[in-house]
Protein backbone atom coordinates (compact mmCIF):
# COMPACT_ATOMS: atom_id res chain seq x y z
CA UNK A 1 0.00 0.00 0.00
CA UNK A 2 0.95 3.22 -1.16
CA UNK A 3 0.09 7.06 0.89
CA UNK A 4 -2.83 7.61 -1.30
CA UNK A 5 -4.28 4.58 0.17
CA UNK A 6 -3.77 5.53 3.36
CA UNK A 7 -5.15 8.45 2.71
CA UNK A 8 -8.17 6.97 1.11
CA UNK A 9 -8.44 4.41 4.44
CA UNK A 10 -8.54 7.41 6.39
CA UNK A 11 -11.50 9.27 4.60
CA UNK A 12 -13.54 6.15 4.65
CA UNK A 13 -13.08 5.68 8.39
CA UNK A 14 -13.54 9.79 8.68
CA UNK A 15 -17.04 9.49 6.06
CA UNK A 16 -18.24 6.45 7.21
CA UNK A 17 -16.86 4.52 10.19
CA UNK A 18 -15.72 7.25 12.98
CA UNK A 19 -14.95 11.23 12.03
CA UNK A 20 -13.41 11.52 15.57
CA UNK A 21 -11.44 8.21 15.44
CA UNK A 22 -9.62 9.55 11.69
CA UNK A 23 -8.82 13.07 13.03
CA UNK A 24 -7.29 11.12 16.43
CA UNK A 25 -4.90 8.59 13.43
CA UNK A 26 -4.25 11.64 11.57
CA UNK A 27 -2.80 13.45 14.43
CA UNK A 28 -0.89 10.81 15.76
CA UNK A 29 0.09 9.47 12.13
CA UNK A 30 -0.99 6.08 12.91
CA UNK A 31 0.33 3.23 9.89
CA UNK A 32 -2.36 0.67 8.87
CA UNK A 33 -2.26 -3.12 9.45
CA UNK A 34 -2.01 -4.52 6.74
CA UNK A 35 -0.71 -7.98 7.71
CA UNK A 36 0.31 -9.45 11.16
CA UNK A 37 2.15 -13.16 11.70
CA UNK A 38 3.59 -14.23 15.24
CA UNK A 39 5.06 -11.19 17.34
CA UNK A 40 4.84 -9.01 14.98
CA UNK A 41 2.30 -6.71 12.91
CA UNK A 42 3.33 -4.81 9.66
CA UNK A 43 2.06 -1.77 8.04
CA UNK A 44 1.25 -0.20 4.81
CA UNK A 45 5.21 0.56 4.08
CA UNK A 46 6.04 -3.32 5.11
CA UNK A 47 7.63 -2.04 8.60
CA UNK A 48 7.20 -4.41 11.21
CA UNK A 49 5.89 -3.73 15.02
CA UNK A 50 6.03 -5.64 18.00
CA UNK A 51 3.43 -6.45 19.35
CA UNK A 52 2.63 -5.72 23.20
CA UNK A 53 -0.83 -4.12 23.05
CA UNK A 54 -3.73 -5.93 21.39
CA UNK A 55 -5.61 -6.01 24.98
CA UNK A 56 -4.50 -9.19 25.68
CA UNK A 57 -5.69 -11.18 23.11
CA UNK A 58 -2.07 -12.07 21.61
CA UNK A 59 -0.64 -14.56 23.76
CA UNK A 60 0.10 -16.76 21.47
CA UNK A 61 1.19 -14.07 19.10
CA UNK A 62 -0.71 -13.53 15.53
CA UNK A 63 -2.00 -16.34 13.59
CA UNK A 64 -0.88 -19.18 15.05
CA UNK A 65 -0.26 -21.78 12.25
CA UNK A 66 -2.24 -25.11 14.17
CA UNK A 67 -5.01 -22.59 14.64
CA UNK A 68 -5.26 -21.75 11.15
CA UNK A 69 -4.98 -24.85 9.70
CA UNK A 70 -7.35 -25.87 11.89
CA UNK A 71 -10.25 -23.12 10.88
CA UNK A 72 -8.90 -24.01 7.44
CA UNK A 73 -10.29 -27.59 7.77
CA UNK A 74 -13.43 -26.70 9.92
CA UNK A 75 -13.79 -24.03 7.00
CA UNK A 76 -14.58 -26.84 4.32
CA UNK A 77 -16.61 -28.84 6.51
CA UNK A 78 -18.82 -26.80 7.92
CA UNK A 79 -18.59 -22.83 9.07
CA UNK A 80 -21.59 -22.29 10.90
CA UNK A 81 -24.36 -24.82 12.55
CA UNK A 82 -28.09 -24.53 12.05
CA UNK A 83 -28.49 -25.01 16.06
CA UNK A 84 -31.31 -27.89 15.69
CA UNK A 85 -28.63 -31.03 15.06
CA UNK A 86 -25.67 -31.84 17.53
CA UNK A 87 -22.37 -29.37 16.97
CA UNK A 88 -20.13 -32.19 17.97
CA UNK A 89 -16.92 -29.53 17.93
CA UNK A 90 -18.82 -27.39 20.87
CA UNK A 91 -18.86 -30.80 22.86
CA UNK A 92 -15.17 -31.16 22.31
CA UNK A 93 -14.40 -27.71 23.04
CA UNK A 94 -16.83 -27.67 26.04
CA UNK A 95 -14.64 -30.71 27.60
CA UNK A 96 -11.37 -29.37 27.07
CA UNK A 97 -11.96 -26.18 28.46
CA UNK A 98 -13.65 -27.96 32.02
CA UNK A 99 -10.59 -30.12 31.98
CA UNK A 100 -8.42 -26.91 32.89
CA UNK A 101 -10.72 -24.70 35.11
CA UNK A 102 -10.91 -25.30 38.70
CA UNK A 103 -12.50 -28.34 39.93
CA UNK A 104 -16.88 -28.14 39.90
CA UNK A 105 -17.04 -25.69 36.81
CA UNK A 106 -18.41 -28.28 34.70
CA UNK A 107 -21.08 -26.66 32.48
CA UNK A 108 -20.07 -24.01 29.61
CA UNK A 109 -22.25 -21.50 27.75
CA UNK A 110 -19.76 -20.44 24.78
CA UNK A 111 -20.36 -16.69 23.84
CA UNK A 112 -18.61 -14.52 21.20
CA UNK A 113 -17.31 -11.66 23.19
CA UNK A 114 -16.34 -10.73 26.97
CA UNK A 115 -19.09 -8.40 27.43
CA UNK A 116 -21.40 -10.89 26.61
CA UNK A 117 -20.25 -13.59 29.02
CA UNK A 118 -20.51 -10.94 31.60
CA UNK A 119 -24.24 -10.59 30.28
CA UNK A 120 -24.72 -14.08 30.30
CA UNK A 121 -22.99 -14.68 33.72
CA UNK A 122 -25.51 -11.35 35.00
CA UNK A 123 -28.45 -13.18 33.56
CA UNK A 124 -27.92 -16.78 35.42
CA UNK A 125 -27.27 -15.04 38.38
CA UNK A 126 -30.82 -13.67 38.35
CA UNK A 127 -32.10 -17.01 37.00
CA UNK A 128 -30.78 -17.85 40.57
CA UNK A 129 -32.92 -15.18 42.21
CA UNK A 130 -29.22 -12.57 42.63
CA UNK A 131 -30.52 -9.39 41.39
CA UNK A 132 -28.12 -7.20 43.23
CA UNK A 133 -24.80 -6.66 41.56
CA UNK A 134 -21.59 -5.95 43.99
CA UNK A 135 -18.88 -5.25 41.15
CA UNK A 136 -15.55 -2.85 42.22
CA UNK A 137 -14.67 1.01 41.37
CA UNK A 138 -12.18 0.80 38.29
CA UNK A 139 -13.60 -2.62 37.15
CA UNK A 140 -14.16 -3.12 33.77
CA UNK A 141 -16.63 -6.12 32.50
CA UNK A 142 -17.53 -4.14 28.91
CA UNK A 143 -19.74 -1.64 27.54
CA UNK A 144 -23.10 -3.57 26.85
CA UNK A 145 -25.80 -2.00 29.03
CA UNK A 146 -25.66 -5.06 31.81
CA UNK A 147 -21.88 -4.98 31.69
CA UNK A 148 -21.74 -1.43 31.64
CA UNK A 149 -23.75 -1.21 35.32
CA UNK A 150 -20.88 -3.41 36.31
CA UNK A 151 -18.32 -1.59 35.30
CA UNK A 152 -16.87 0.80 37.34
CA UNK A 153 -15.95 4.12 35.34
CA UNK A 154 -18.70 7.33 35.63
CA UNK A 155 -17.33 8.37 32.09
CA UNK A 156 -18.71 5.54 29.87
CA UNK A 157 -21.91 4.89 32.28
CA UNK A 158 -23.28 8.74 32.32
CA UNK A 159 -24.32 9.14 28.70
CA UNK A 160 -26.52 5.86 29.04
CA UNK A 161 -28.07 5.93 32.35
CA UNK A 162 -30.50 4.65 33.44
CA UNK A 163 -28.69 1.45 34.05
CA UNK A 164 -29.59 -1.40 36.06
CA UNK A 165 -30.49 -1.00 39.12
CA UNK A 166 -29.25 -1.94 42.15
CA UNK A 167 -25.80 -2.01 41.05
CA UNK A 168 -23.54 -1.16 43.60
CA UNK A 169 -19.33 -0.69 43.57
CA UNK A 170 -17.13 -0.98 46.35
CA UNK A 171 -12.93 -0.39 46.74
CA UNK A 172 -11.08 -3.16 45.01
CA UNK A 173 -9.21 -5.33 47.67
CA UNK A 174 -11.41 -4.00 50.57
CA UNK A 175 -13.40 -7.02 52.58
CA UNK A 176 -14.57 -4.28 54.73
CA UNK A 177 -16.99 -2.34 52.10
CA UNK A 178 -17.65 -5.54 50.38
CA UNK A 179 -19.10 -7.29 53.55
CA UNK A 180 -21.02 -3.79 54.83
CA UNK A 181 -22.37 -4.09 51.37
CA UNK A 182 -23.58 -7.94 51.34
CA UNK A 183 -24.49 -7.33 54.68
CA UNK A 184 -27.59 -5.04 53.68
CA UNK A 185 -28.04 -7.67 50.55
CA UNK A 186 -28.13 -10.69 51.83
CA UNK A 187 -28.71 -13.99 49.49
CA UNK A 188 -30.10 -11.62 46.87
CA UNK A 189 -26.58 -10.97 45.58
CA UNK A 190 -23.92 -11.60 42.79
CA UNK A 191 -20.16 -10.46 43.29
CA UNK A 192 -18.04 -9.99 39.96
CA UNK A 193 -14.72 -9.61 40.41
CA UNK A 194 -11.12 -9.24 38.15
CA UNK A 195 -7.85 -11.16 39.82
CA UNK A 196 -6.09 -8.20 38.78
CA UNK A 197 -7.59 -5.03 37.55
CA UNK A 198 -6.84 -4.89 33.92
CA UNK A 199 -8.66 -1.99 32.53
CA UNK A 200 -8.42 -0.18 35.92
CA UNK A 201 -4.60 0.21 35.37
CA UNK A 202 -3.07 -3.59 36.41
CA UNK A 203 -4.04 -3.55 40.29
CA UNK A 204 -2.96 -5.77 42.41
CA UNK A 205 -5.12 -6.91 45.51
CA UNK A 206 -3.60 -7.73 48.56
CA UNK A 207 -2.54 -11.65 49.35
CA UNK A 208 -5.83 -13.19 50.72
CA UNK A 209 -8.10 -11.29 49.61
CA UNK A 210 -9.71 -13.29 47.47
CA UNK A 211 -10.28 -16.22 49.93
CA UNK A 212 -11.92 -13.51 52.33
CA UNK A 213 -13.76 -12.48 49.17
CA UNK A 214 -15.36 -16.47 48.57
CA UNK A 215 -15.79 -16.70 52.92
CA UNK A 216 -18.04 -13.48 52.71
CA UNK A 217 -19.69 -14.81 49.45
CA UNK A 218 -20.47 -18.17 51.25
CA UNK A 219 -21.45 -16.44 54.56
CA UNK A 220 -24.02 -13.91 52.76
CA UNK A 221 -24.95 -16.56 50.23
CA UNK A 222 -23.58 -14.80 46.91
CA UNK A 223 -22.74 -15.97 43.80
CA UNK A 224 -19.22 -15.37 43.09
CA UNK A 225 -18.16 -14.30 39.17
CA UNK A 226 -14.81 -14.01 38.63
CA UNK A 227 -13.74 -12.44 34.89
CA UNK A 228 -10.78 -13.82 34.23
CA UNK A 229 -11.47 -12.56 30.32
CA UNK A 230 -7.91 -10.45 30.59
CA UNK A 231 -6.24 -12.56 32.56
CA UNK A 232 -7.12 -16.21 31.63
CA UNK A 233 -5.49 -19.06 29.92
CA UNK A 234 -1.85 -18.79 30.87
CA UNK A 235 -1.82 -14.64 30.76
CA UNK A 236 -0.64 -14.44 34.62
CA UNK A 237 1.59 -17.15 34.61
CA UNK A 238 -0.64 -19.78 35.44
CA UNK A 239 -3.97 -21.11 33.96
CA UNK A 240 -6.25 -18.43 35.43
CA UNK A 241 -5.22 -15.63 37.71
CA UNK A 242 -7.88 -16.98 40.73
CA UNK A 243 -5.32 -20.06 40.72
CA UNK A 244 -2.81 -18.02 42.86
CA UNK A 245 -5.16 -18.46 45.87
CA UNK A 246 -6.72 -21.82 45.51
CA UNK A 247 -10.75 -21.07 45.19
CA UNK A 248 -13.57 -21.82 43.55
CA UNK A 249 -16.23 -19.18 41.58
CA UNK A 250 -20.03 -20.17 40.83
CA UNK A 251 -18.75 -18.97 37.57
CA UNK A 252 -15.93 -17.89 35.89
CA UNK A 253 -15.69 -15.71 32.60
CA UNK A 254 -13.17 -16.07 29.91
CA UNK A 255 -12.41 -14.82 26.32
CA UNK A 256 -10.02 -12.44 24.49
CA UNK A 257 -6.61 -15.78 24.40
CA UNK A 258 -9.26 -18.14 24.11
CA UNK A 259 -9.35 -18.47 20.09
CA UNK A 260 -5.26 -18.04 19.95
CA UNK A 261 -6.25 -14.03 18.77
CA UNK A 262 -7.87 -15.54 15.84
CA UNK A 263 -11.42 -15.55 16.09
CA UNK A 264 -14.41 -13.96 18.52
CA UNK A 265 -15.27 -16.28 21.25
CA UNK A 266 -15.87 -16.17 25.12
CA UNK A 267 -17.59 -18.34 27.67
CA UNK A 268 -19.06 -18.86 31.31
CA UNK A 269 -18.20 -21.59 33.30
CA UNK A 270 -20.52 -22.44 35.95
CA UNK A 271 -21.35 -25.38 38.75
CA UNK A 272 -23.95 -27.55 38.25
CA UNK A 273 -26.42 -25.87 40.71
CA UNK A 274 -25.86 -22.49 39.44
CA UNK A 275 -26.25 -23.64 35.62
CA UNK A 276 -29.56 -25.89 36.67
CA UNK A 277 -32.14 -23.12 35.28
CA UNK A 278 -30.67 -23.37 31.65
CA UNK A 279 -29.73 -27.21 31.68
CA UNK A 280 -34.38 -27.44 32.47
CA UNK A 281 -34.52 -24.54 29.39
CA UNK A 282 -31.68 -24.17 27.17
CA UNK A 283 -33.50 -21.63 24.90
CA UNK A 284 -32.94 -19.18 27.82
CA UNK A 285 -30.28 -17.32 26.82
CA UNK A 286 -28.96 -18.03 23.26
CA UNK A 287 -27.18 -16.63 20.74
CA UNK A 288 -27.01 -17.38 16.75
CA UNK A 289 -23.30 -17.40 15.76
CA UNK A 290 -22.24 -18.60 19.53
CA UNK A 291 -20.22 -21.92 19.58
CA UNK A 292 -19.82 -21.71 15.99
CA UNK A 293 -17.81 -24.92 14.71
CA UNK A 294 -15.30 -22.13 13.56
CA UNK A 295 -14.32 -20.81 17.11
CA UNK A 296 -15.12 -24.17 18.69
CA UNK A 297 -12.19 -25.50 16.94
CA UNK A 298 -10.21 -23.23 17.61
CA UNK A 299 -10.77 -23.12 21.34
CA UNK A 300 -9.62 -26.79 21.02
CA UNK A 301 -6.49 -25.71 19.35
CA UNK A 302 -5.83 -23.07 21.17
CA UNK A 303 -5.68 -25.39 24.88
CA UNK A 304 -3.57 -28.01 22.96
CA UNK A 305 -1.02 -25.08 22.12
CA UNK A 306 -1.01 -23.32 25.04
CA UNK A 307 0.10 -26.95 26.77
CA UNK A 308 2.00 -28.24 24.32
CA UNK A 309 4.62 -25.08 23.75
CA UNK A 310 4.52 -24.73 27.50
CA UNK A 311 3.57 -21.17 27.22
CA UNK A 312 2.15 -20.98 30.91
CA UNK A 313 5.30 -21.79 31.98
CA UNK A 314 7.21 -19.41 29.24
CA UNK A 315 4.55 -16.57 30.46
CA UNK A 316 5.71 -16.94 33.92
CA UNK A 317 9.38 -17.07 32.94
CA UNK A 318 9.07 -13.38 31.40
CA UNK A 319 7.27 -12.51 33.79
CA UNK A 320 9.82 -12.85 36.16
CA UNK A 321 12.23 -11.67 34.36
CA UNK A 322 10.00 -8.44 33.89
CA UNK A 323 9.42 -7.83 37.40
CA UNK A 324 13.58 -7.41 38.53
CA UNK A 325 14.31 -5.63 35.31
CA UNK A 326 10.92 -3.35 35.98
CA UNK A 327 12.06 -3.29 39.77
CA UNK A 328 15.43 -2.06 38.90
CA UNK A 329 13.72 0.96 36.66
CA UNK A 330 11.70 1.77 39.40
CA UNK A 331 14.01 2.26 41.65
CA UNK A 332 16.04 4.96 39.72
CA UNK A 333 13.04 7.00 40.57
CA UNK A 334 12.69 8.40 37.35
CA UNK A 335 10.75 11.72 37.39
CA UNK A 336 7.39 11.27 36.33
CA UNK A 337 7.03 7.56 36.57
CA UNK A 338 5.08 6.72 39.80
CA UNK A 339 4.59 3.14 39.26
CA UNK A 340 5.23 -0.33 37.45
CA UNK A 341 3.23 -3.27 38.56
CA UNK A 342 2.17 -6.79 37.09
CA UNK A 343 1.74 -10.80 37.31
CA UNK A 344 3.39 -12.69 34.03
CA UNK A 345 2.69 -10.99 31.02
CA UNK A 346 0.32 -8.05 31.97
CA UNK A 347 1.97 -5.01 33.25
CA UNK A 348 0.81 -1.40 33.62
CA UNK A 349 3.06 1.99 33.81
CA UNK A 350 1.67 4.64 35.75
CA UNK A 351 2.96 8.22 35.09
CA UNK A 352 1.84 11.01 36.92
CA UNK A 353 -0.56 12.43 34.38
CA UNK A 354 -1.54 11.65 31.11
CA UNK A 355 0.49 13.52 29.22
CA UNK A 356 3.52 11.55 30.32
CA UNK A 357 2.08 8.01 30.00
CA UNK A 358 0.99 9.15 26.22
CA UNK A 359 4.60 10.05 25.66
CA UNK A 360 5.37 6.46 27.14
CA UNK A 361 3.16 4.94 24.15
CA UNK A 362 4.25 7.32 20.97
CA UNK A 363 7.89 7.03 21.90
CA UNK A 364 7.57 2.76 21.99
CA UNK A 365 5.72 3.42 18.99
CA UNK A 366 8.64 5.43 17.57
CA UNK A 367 10.21 2.13 18.44
CA UNK A 368 7.91 0.02 16.60
CA UNK A 369 6.56 -1.48 19.43
CA UNK A 370 2.41 -1.43 19.95
CA UNK A 371 1.40 -1.28 23.99
CA UNK A 372 -2.22 -0.36 25.09
CA UNK A 373 -3.84 2.28 26.91
CA UNK A 374 -5.83 1.80 30.27
CA UNK A 375 -9.93 2.25 29.70
CA UNK A 376 -10.07 3.22 33.21
CA UNK A 377 -7.00 4.49 34.14
CA UNK A 378 -5.68 7.07 31.27
CA UNK A 379 -1.74 7.24 33.44
CA UNK A 380 -1.06 3.44 32.84
CA UNK A 381 -0.06 2.36 29.97
CA UNK A 382 -0.23 -1.70 29.60
CA UNK A 383 1.92 -3.99 27.99
CA UNK A 384 0.59 -7.63 27.37
CA UNK A 385 3.47 -9.53 25.30
CA UNK A 386 2.95 -12.86 23.88
CA UNK A 387 4.53 -15.90 24.95
CA UNK A 388 6.41 -16.88 22.52
CA UNK A 389 8.65 -13.99 22.76
CA UNK A 390 12.62 -14.87 22.01
CA UNK A 391 15.12 -13.48 23.88
CA UNK A 392 16.46 -11.18 21.50
CA UNK A 393 12.81 -9.81 21.54
CA UNK A 394 12.63 -9.58 25.22
CA UNK A 395 16.13 -7.41 25.26
CA UNK A 396 14.81 -4.75 22.73
CA UNK A 397 11.26 -4.62 24.43
CA UNK A 398 13.37 -3.96 27.77
CA UNK A 399 16.42 -1.51 26.16
CA UNK A 400 13.47 0.20 24.46
CA UNK A 401 11.39 0.63 27.62
CA UNK A 402 14.07 1.94 29.83
CA UNK A 403 14.94 4.46 26.15
CA UNK A 404 12.11 6.03 26.18
CA UNK A 405 11.53 6.71 30.46
CA UNK A 406 14.96 8.01 29.95
CA UNK A 407 13.76 10.39 27.59
CA UNK A 408 10.76 11.45 29.11
CA UNK A 409 12.26 12.20 32.45
CA UNK A 410 15.02 14.50 30.29
CA UNK A 411 12.12 16.38 29.10
CA UNK A 412 10.45 16.42 32.26
CA UNK A 413 13.76 18.03 34.04
CA UNK A 414 14.25 20.59 31.20
CA UNK A 415 10.70 21.39 31.57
Amino acid sequence: MGKIERKAVVNMYRDHVNSGFAKLTELMQVPLQVTSNGCYVYDEAGEKYLDCGGYGVFLLGHSHPRIIDRIKQQLDKAALSNKLLINPEMGKAAKSLVEITPEGLDYVLFLNSGTEAVEAGLKIARLNNRSTIISTKQGFHGKTLGALSATGRREFQEPFKPLLPDVYHVSYGSLIELEKTLRNHQANAVVILEPIQGEGGVNIPPQGYFHGVRELCDKYEALLIIDEIQTGLGRLGDWWGINQEGIVPDMLLTGKILSGGVIPVSAVLANERVFEPLNKNPLLHTSTYSGNPLAMVAVQETIRVIQEEELILKSKKIGERFQKFFGEILKENKVGLADIRGRGLLWGFEFENSGLSGRFMMGLLKKKIIVSTSLNSNKVVRITPPAILEDQQIEYIENSIKDVINQIANISVKI
